[in-house]
């Protein structure tokens, strides 16, 4: 019998706790999507960059991690713009215009903005 009430104790926190979660738990205050960051994000999944990138340490291995590139040093967005006009040797040229190219910018500058880096 106490095992029961245990089990049945655990299980409706868990419900309650799954519902906070999936309802109020992922509203954020912090910087929201604006239209072209959205067709960003459309973009890079049409384009399957998560084949090669990373974004918050998912994702390929083959390109580098994107999650903050926007803010690195040395980086931003003329060195990301390049890199999608022209594309690399390992990375193809996708043919993009200068629309799709700023969407997916601004996309990669709200990752940069969303994430969390620790400093040694």
């Amino acid at each position: 019998m106490k095992k029961i009430f245990i089990f049945l104790s655990l299980f409706l926190t868990f419900i309650v706790y799954s519902f906070l979660v999936y309802t109020t738990g992922t509203k954020s205050s912090l910087v929201s999507m604006n239209k072209e960051a959205i067709t960003g994000k459309v973009l890079y999944q049409k384009y399957n960059c998560t084949a090669c990138h990373q974004i918050y340490g998912l994702g390929g291995f083959l390109g580098p991690d994107l999650t903050t590139v926007f803010s690195q040093q040395g980086k931003g967005e003329a060195y990301i713009k390049a890199f999608l006009q022209t594309g690399t040797q390992r990375m193809p040229d996708f043919h993009l215009n200068n629309d799709e190219i700023k969407s997916l910018s601004e996309y990669l500058k709200y990752i940069d903005s969303t994430a969390i880096t620790y400093k040694n």
